[in-house]
């Protein structure tokens, strides 16, 4: 048997029929996203719907979030945090996030989101400054690549021990072991990747979902 399945369409279209439970709400949202010229910033329905089972299998009532877009993975988690969870989700676009706040007011989940506007290295030091360290129990990262090491730095402080943060486009297209591509972004998520996979404060796991998802476990 194979080590490795190459993911086809109709393969793709199989899995996501056996585990994909997409609310109507993200199924509009998503949909309305990829009218726009940069659709392919948000992340796919099953890595949606993975991050969902993350949420629920860590426990998690109080979330992070550094890079919003339109809203699509902020209201996935929103949606399976308890009535009394909450989200707190960092962008620097008014304009996106306009569509995401309407979605979340129709999903019902507005008031568990406490949104950010402005540069969101500042935000978390904001949050550290409120002395809301070890509080959050799941942190995603998809934002500028370039301030990746900075964003993954505050949110392990923000985290409470055997707290899970998720890092997104850790692959970049594959780009990751194609010598001949050096630009900053890609040289930032190697050098991240480079960094968590020796990081003695974690345990660590980098999947191939969407475009490379890398998790790290705050050890206690």
């Amino acid at each position: 048997m194979a080590k490795f399945i190459g993911l086809t369409d109709p393969l793709y279209d199989y899995i996501t029929s056996v585990s994909l439970r997409e609310s109507p709400v993200l199924g509009r949202l998503r949909a309305e996203t990829a009218t726009m010229p940069r659709a392919q910033m948000q992340i796919a329905p099953d890595q949606g719907a993975f991050m969902q089972m993350l949420v629920r299998l860590t426990g998690a009532r109080n979330c992070l979030e550094v890079g919003v877009f339109t809203g699509y993975s902020a209201l996935a988690v929103a949606l399976v945090l308890p009535d009394d969870g909450h989200l707190t989700a960092c962008d620097i676009s008014v304009e996106y996030t306009a569509i995401a706040r309407r979605y979340w007011h129709e999903a019902g989940v507005d008031k568990k989101i406490d949104l950010r506007i402005g540069p969101a290295l500042k935000t978390l030091d904001v949050l550290i400054s409120e002395d809301r360290t070890g509080t959050y129990d799941f942190a995603f990262i998809d934002a500028d690549k370039a301030s990746y090491d900075g964003y993954y730095e505050r949110a392990l402080k923000l985290l409470r021990p055997g707290g899970l943060v998720a890092v997104d486009n850790m692959l970049w297209g594959g780009s990751v072991v194609d010598a001949a591509k050096s630009d900053p972004d890609i040289a930032a998520i190697r050098a991240l990747n480079k960094k968590v996979g020796a990081d003695t404060r974690v345990d660590v796991s980098l999947l191939p979902v969407g475009d490379g998802l890398l998790l790290a476990r705050k050890r206690a």
